[in-house]
Parts: C-alpha cells; sequence; structure tokens
C-alpha cells in the first residue's frame, strides 16, 4: 500500500506540474503573434523551446509513474485504488493529447510570426530601396537645376559682356564722328583721295581697252 501511496501522490504531482507547464506553453500561441518590437513577445520565442522540454520531460515522468502503478499486484487494491489507476492512465493520455495539439498551435504560430517577419522585412527592404531611389533622383534633379542655374548665370554675363561692349562701340563712334565733324579738313582730304583713285582707276581702265585693241589689230 504504501508504494500506492507514494507512486499515487507523484501522479497527482506530476500532473498538478503538467498543468501549469501546459498553462504557461499554452499562452505562447498568443505572445508569439504580437509584433517584434513586443519585448514579451521575443522573450516567449526564446522560452518556447525551454518549456515544451520541461513539460516533455514532466509528461515522460507521469508515463514511468502511471507504469510503475500498473505494475502492482491488482489483486492487493481496492476498487477506488483500480480506479484512481485508470482515471491516471486516462489523464496521461489526455495530457499527451494536449501538448501535442498545443505544439502544432505554438510550431504554427511561430511559422506564421516568422512569415510576417519575413514579409515586414522584404516591405521594409522595398522601403528603403524606394526611398535610396528617391533620394537618388531628387540628387539628380537637384543637380540639372544647379546646372541651369549655373546656364543662366553664364546667359545673364553675357548678355551684360555684349551689352558693354555696345556701349563702348557706340561711344566710339560717337567720339569718331564728333572728331570728324571738329576737324572739316579731314573729310575734304577724304574726298580728294577718293576722287584721285578714282580717276586713276578710269584711265587705268582707258589704256588697258587701249592695250586689247592694239593686240587685236596686231593680230588680225
Amino acid at each position: 500500500m504504501s508504494s500506492y501511496e507514494q507512486l499515487h501522490r507523484q501522479c497527482r504531482t506530476l500532473e498538478n506540474l503538467f498543468d501549469t507547464k501546459l498553462a504557461s506553453y499554452s499562452q505562447l500561441v498568443s505572445t508569439i503573434s504580437r509584433p517584434s518590437e513586443d519585448v514579451e513577445a521575443e522573450g516567449s520565442r526564446a522560452r518556447w523551446k525551454d518549456l515544451e522540454m520541461e513539460a516533455e520531460e514532466l509528461l515522460e515522468k507521469a508515463k514511468e509513474t502511471n507504469e510503475q502503478l500498473a505494475a502492482l499486484d491488482s489483486e492487493i487494491l481496492s476498487p477506488s485504488m483500480l480506479r484512481a489507476i485508470q482515471r491516471h492512465r486516462e489523464l496521461f493520455q489526455d495530457n499527451s493529447r494536449e501538448l501535442k495539439r498545443t505544439k502544432t498551435s505554438v510550431q504554427n504560430a511561430l511559422d506564421q510570426a516568422n512569415l510576417l517577419s519575413g514579409v515586414r522585412n522584404d516591405i521594409d527592404a522595398y522601403k528603403s530601396s524606394a526611398a535610396d531611389s528617391l533620394l537618388a533622383e531628387r540628387g539628380r534633379i537637384d543637380s540639372s537645376h544647379r546646372m541651369t542655374d549655373d546656364l543662366i548665370n553664364q546667359a545673364y554675363e553675357t548678355r551684360a559682356d555684349l551689352a558693354r561692349q555696345r556701349s563702348s562701340l557706340s561711344g566710339i563712334n560717337t567720339r569718331v564722328g564728333n572728331a570728324l565733324n571738329t576737324l572739316p579738313g579731314i573729310n575734304n582730304l577724304v574726298s580728294m583721295i577718293k576722287s584721285r583713285r578714282r580717276r586713276d582707276s578710269v584711265i587705268l581702265g582707258i589704256v588697258i581697252g587701249i592695250c586689247i585693241i592694239l593686240i587685236i589689230s596686231y593680230l588680225w
């Protein structure tokens, strides 16, 4: 009887510990599904394997204890003891199924969290790439604007230089005109030079014409 009582208490203790551990393990499903920035969720992802191993160890110990209870001589056990042993066996089977179901749920939650994290990382990478592209495009536009501003400034400077040159030429023409007006003898001299050049041109043309006529007459 002492062996039964000891194994019975041990089974009760293991079942209670397993229930507590399984409850903590089941809570991972909700915490793991939280965003990656959640500190509690990060801690749950780090502890899920430890909780799973602890629950499996408790279940393994409960299995060994149930096997020891089943090995007791049924003839010396009362009907209530046999019912208790059967109840422990049923609880062990229920706990085994519950642990398996919870492991599946936790694994699904982990897979979903990893998938969401991967999608989030892809989105962040796309946003970063798009932001870099926009910054690069903005840099090119700013460079084009600076180049355009430089060309416009050069055009303004060229126009200003042309205006200064035109003003200088106008001043020179004005001064030359004024100088010619103040010296009328120069105009007369220029006119005489032009008249003499025209006369010389006429005389030269006549001489050349006479020479051509004489040459033609000689040939004929």
